[in-house]
């Protein structure tokens, strides 16, 4: 079928986006669902920055592409072999997909699946090969998703199914934003009633780990960035105090108030000296997190004896180290009861053809989660 999506063209491109255009809005082929695969009508998608590093070149993906991990919609047509959708179904995408057969998936870590990152890093579907193609010449799926589109075929193990009465441009913020974060607080970060945290980088999946520290009864939630504005956002989100980590003793300021630095310090920027910022704020025997994704080359350099002398742990988080089935529901719920008020995280709803302008407002910290709504 023919559908309208946004390729990226070539990688790095200067801004102003919305002149020089990386992504282009045009018409591509799209094939039928094959085995495990369903057919997706996609009805709104979120603008995040992870798909921004990779136009700024910070990331680098095959190309032609079209991006978008983070997703709604609705199920149109099933490929031989899917028992957990039929049309008409409403769905949130997962930006790793499993094949719940490898070791990390029968672990009950599917946010590690072998099989998925591999198939994420040739930018093609778990089953092998792409689905869309331009003039004949095959274009790359970003993670298997590709959502920057009308329709998307994607394996039914990237889909959990949500209710019907869920407003689709608020479960779209699942598949990501919410799930990283909010993930990374309850599965990673280990946030209990009573403990101490700060929240460094308040982009959608940092606010959404402040708010579900608030929800999970942290004591102290200090949130950090460099821009004031989100600092106010926070505040409003559940932080009980804010550092503007750009500022002289910053460091200083987070430790004295929390008198010696917090049990969990979690870094959402990709940028390893705010990863560094949050080690450096976490007290003896302490946990550094980051669900950060900075570029291949960059390293982090931390005194190797304070591990041992001030039992430190520095651990990764990915995809929130959830069980998108089990998560995605269970923080539906908590949005239902207004403990996780995810529509705080929506800056504006845009159409597909204002891409370009949106991720200009997204490197220029002017927005938090901005969503495409297709229909």
């Amino acid at each position: 079928m023919k559908i309208k999506a946004a390729v990226l063209e070539e990688i790095g491109r200067p801004g102003p986006y919305a002149e020089t255009k990386p992504l282009t809005i045009c018409e591509i082929d799209l094939e039928d669902p094959r085995e495990g695969e369903v057919l997706i009508e996609i009805r709104a998608a979120g603008l995040c920055h992870s798909d921004l590093s990779v136009v700024n070149g910070d990331r680098p993906r095959q190309l032609p592409m079209v991006l978008g991990h983070e997703s709604a919609g609705i199920v149109r047509a099933v490929g031989p072999g899917v028992d957990r959708f039929q049309p008409g179904d409403h769905v949130v995408s997962v930006f790793v997909p499993s094949c719940g057969h490898c070791g990390p998936c029968k672990a009950g870590r599917p946010a590690l699946c072998e099989p998925g990152a591999v198939a994420n890093g040739l930018g093609e579907m778990i089953g092998g090969g792409t689905r869309l193609s331009r003039d004949g010449q095959q274009v790359y799926h970003m993670t298997g998703v590709a959502c920057y589109a009308e329709h998307a075929v994607m394996s039914q193990n990237s889909l959990v199914k949500i209710d019907l009465e869920v407003p689709l441009h608020l479960a779209a913020l699942m598949g990501c934003a919410v799930l990283t974060g909010a993930g990374a607080v309850f599965n990673s970060g280990d946030v209990k009633p009573g403990t101490s945290t700060a929240i460094v980088g308040l982009g959608g999946v940092g606010l959404s780990a402040v708010m579900a520290a608030y929800a999970a009864g942290a004591d102290t939630i200090v949130a950090v960035d460099v821009l004031d504005e989100k600092l106010e956002v926070a505040k409003q989100m559940g932080a009980t105090h804010v550092v503007n980590s750009s500022r002289e003793g910053a460091k200083d300021e987070l430790r004295e108030l929390t008198k010696g630095g917090v049990q969990t310090a979690m870094d959402f920027t990709g940028n390893v000296n705010a990863l560094r910022f949050a080690y450096d704020v976490t007290r003896r025997g302490g946990t550094t997190l980051t669900a950060g994704l900075p570029a291949p080359t960059a390293e982090l350099k931390i005194p190797a004896v304070m591990l041992t002398a001030e039992e430190r742990t520095v651990k990764g988080s990915y995809l929130g180290s959830g069980v998108p089935t089990r998560d995605i529901p269970r923080f539906l719920a908590l949005h239902a009861q207004g403990r996780l008020p995810v529509e705080k995280l929506l800056t504006e709803r845009i159409r597909l053809d204002q891409i370009n302008e949106g991720f200009d407002k997204l490197q220029a910290g002017k927005a938090i989660r901005q969503v495409i709504e297709f229909a």
